[in-house]
């Protein structure tokens, strides 16, 4: 990948995430990506974005009215022409902290490549936090939704089992580069009152799916109820920024 230069893209829409989240991204890739990169945030708000992020208008996508702020609007990358981008794309959610250098995966795999969901091992399914792709390659998954909403939100739960089921052949991350904040990281309840949360051996991206955000697990302290509790985690802090 010397010399190439490749795509980080991530999305923004709706009152969950803010501008800060993406700038915060944008940190984290500079200092852990040596490779030349373009930075594209597909969103409907654009203020407050830093200047070296190149934000696009999220495109077109059908999605029934119960389902309007699911994560079934990520499938727009893989529209065929995604405006002038073109070649390998690493797509990032806006909830992860980059803990180490991430040059590793562009150069994993041909193959669309993403993180072996957690909770469904051996039964084939990604968790879209983190995956790669070739731009364009998998147009079908877009299109077959597209042409099939309706269908396709009834007969799957959520976007990332339909789309690891209509590319079929997918690859995994190696099991270290991802890990879970709230399934690897979190101790069992009653430790977790008196020991912070680790640092999984070897990850690269930890992925803070759901709640504790990397907010939350910086303050520590009680997040959701009175059985939700972490230590603050000052290691999340020197990465997260």
């Amino acid at each position: 990948m010397e010399n190439e230069i490749v795509n980080i893209l991530c999305m923004k829409w709706g009152k969950k995430y803010t501008a800060n989240d993406v700038n915060i991204l944008f940190s984290m890739v500079q200092r852990n990506l040596s490779l030349p990169f373009r930075f594209v945030c597909f969103t409907d708000d654009k203020r407050g974005i830093r200047s070296e992020v190149e934000c696009f208008d999220i495109p077109e996508i059908d999605i029934p009215e119960k389902k309007a702020v699911s994560p079934w609007k990520k499938l727009v990358m893989f529209k065929k022409d995604l405006y002038d981008l073109k070649g390998k794309a690493l797509f990032l959610d806006l909830d992860i902290v980059i803990m180490d250098k991430i040059d590793c995966f562009f150069d994993h795999s041909e193959k669309f490549t993403i993180i072996e969901n957690w909770t469904q091992k051996g039964e084939g399914i990604g968790n879209s936090s983190v995956y790669c792709f070739e731009i364009g390659k998998y147009s079908e998954v877009y299109e077959y939704y597209q042409n099939n909403f309706v269908e396709v939100t009834d007969q799957y739960r959520n976007e990332q089992i339909y789309l690891s089921k209509k590319i079929g052949d997918i690859e995994f991350w190696p099991d270290s580069w991802c890990k879970s904040f709230k399934r690897h990281s979190i101790p069992p309840y009653l430790i977790r009152y008196f020991v912070q949360p680790k640092k999984p051996e070897g990850v690269k991206i930890l992925v803070f799916h759901g709640n504790p955000k990397p907010e939350d697990a910086i303050k520590g302290g009680f997040y959701g109820n009175i059985f939700k509790y972490i230590k603050p985690c000052k290691w999340i802090e020197e990465n997260w920024k």
